[in-house]
């Protein structure tokens, strides 16, 4: 299985980043207006956004390959929370679109959004 590439520093993200946990509830509304509600998984989702900046070409080009490699949203990796060093084995990227920009040598930027499956 695939693994979220590092950085040259050996760090998967740089600071300002962000770190989420979300349900995946589900309501069922009844013809008579009523709603039953259940999760429809067993504990909690997370998620990160993971803005990337003054990378170089060689950093730019793993990300992109990793990428390609797991074709987008489509693919399953493993990501290590750099919070707390949790592994969580199955992870994908949130969107099949890779944007990133170079502003110069040395100067490439993107965002990864990485979630957390289950099932």
């Amino acid at each position: 299985m695939a693994t979220f590439p590092k950085l040259k520093t050996n760090a998967v993200m740089q600071y300002p980043a962000t770190r989420n946990v979300r349900y995946q509830n589900q309501a069922l509304r009844f013809l008579d207006g009523t709603e039953q509600r259940y999760q429809d998984c067993a504990g909690p989702l997370h998620g990160w956004e993971i803005p990337l900046s003054q990378l170089d070409e060689g950093e730019v080009a793993a990300i992109e390959q990793f990428f390609e490699d797991n074709q987008g949203a489509f693919g399953n990796f493993a990501f290590t929370d750099p919070w707390d060093g949790t592994v969580y084995p199955s992870c994908s990227l949130e969107t099949d679109t890779l944007q990133t920009a170079a502003s110069g040598e040395m100067d490439g930027a993107t965002v990864l959004r990485v979630v957390e499956n289950r099932g």
